[in-house]
């Protein structure tokens, strides 16, 4: 468990931050930015949710369950994978958690028809939010994959990252009256001819 007495520590008033393992890194690190990404992700889903009065039960409560997962994806980020790291022994984001994830996809589009076009963000002020939830998704995603490059990490953060932001596309899609409401890219649309 954790446990907070104090909130400043001024540690990284030179501009570096520690991670999981006390490495001290710029905070700058694409390791940083990853984590970062994420936790804007959760703090965006909050809005999303907050925005969303009258959201189901069951969207809120997976959208929750979501930003608690997104603590472990930090988590998971904040301390780097040694090569000798034994399973289970460190807290890492595991192929149940995407799982869900897609099983909350297959839930929610079963009752979506099917798209004729691009969709483009906006609709109800939820699917707005969901879909700023998924762009910042996509960038986490990015940021990610930029660290996978250099560093040991574990697979399973792309894939649920990935996965996340179709859910989040999907659950837009809901918001706006079960896809009935979405807004359309009409390509050329704005050309006049």
């Amino acid at each position: 468990m954790v446990y907070l007495s104090r909130i400043y520590t001024r540690s990284g008033d030179q501009g570096e931050t520690g991670l999981g393992d006390g490495t001290r890194v710029p905070k700058d690190h694409v390791r940083v930015a990853a984590y970062g990404a994420v936790d804007e992700l959760n703090a965006v889903l909050g809005v999303a949710i907050a925005a969303a009065p009258s959201m189901s039960a069951d969207q809120r409560t997976l959208l929750q369950s979501i930003q608690n997962d997104l603590f472990d994806v930090g988590a998971d980020l904040c301390l780097p994978q040694a090569p000798d790291e034994a399973p289970g022994k460190v807290l890492r984001v595991r192929a149940e958690q995407v799982q869900r994830l897609e099983q909350a996809i297959d839930q929610y589009n079963a009752d979506l028809p099917p798209l004729q076009s691009f969709v483009l963000p906006g609709g109800t002020l939820t699917a707005a939010w969901l879909h700023v939830a998924r762009t910042v998704c996509r960038r986490a995603e990015r940021d990610v994959v930029a660290l996978a490059r250099t560093e040991r990490l574990n697979p399973q953060l792309v894939i649920y990252l990935n996965r996340l932001s179709d859910l989040l596309f999907v659950l837009a899609r809901v918001a706006n009256d079960q896809g009935r409401a979405d807004v359309l890219w009409r390509p050329g649309g704005t050309s006049g001819s």
